[in-house]
């Protein structure tokens, strides 16, 4: 049986952001944490750091193994919020120390690419109603954090 999982390769501290994420998301775990025992391109026996993790039911693989290719906005992970509450919640933790960045993206202190988005903006956008669907589109275009109530009103505008 074939199966499939994002592997993230951190410069430094794969582990300390493992333990951030499922501290953050429900259905969540560490399964793993293995030193690599042998030499390797990236250094002496114990210098990479291997993390088998579950966020939100999905294994993940993690390394710290130094530099090498930076995160990027091409591979993204979308959070998906049922209220603000939990947006505000994700959207603070991932972002401290981080970069907060327009229309709900966010780039966290490790350099990985986040989007945190609430249930409803799918909600709004999706309205077959084009020009409500729009002035969604636009506000949510003017925000950084995404704000349920501001996407609420575009809404609900005349």
């Amino acid at each position: 049986m074939i199966s499939i999982r994002p592997h993230l390769w951190y410069s430094e501290k794969a582990e300390e952001a493992a333990r951030l994420y499922v501290s953050l998301i429900p259905n969540s775990r560490i399964n793993n944490i293995t030193k690599m025992p042998g030499e390797s391109p990236s250094g002496p026996p114990g210098s990479v750091t291997i993390v088998d993790f579950v966020l939100a039911g999905q294994p993940y693989l993690a390394m710290t193994a130094g530099p090498m290719e930076p995160f990027n906005h091409a591979v993204s992970f979308v959070l998906t919020c049922d209220d603000q509450a939990e947006v505000d919640r994700l959207w603070d933790a991932l972002s401290e120390g981080g970069t907060p960045e327009r229309c709900g993206w966010l780039r966290d202190r490790y350099g990985v690419c986040w989007q945190i988005v609430p249930n409803a903006l799918g909600r709004l956008m999706g309205d077959p109603d084009r020009v409500r669907a729009g002035r969604v589109a636009q506000a949510m275009l003017k925000m950084v954090k995404l704000d349920i109530a501001g996407l609420q009103a575009a809404y609900d505008a005349a």
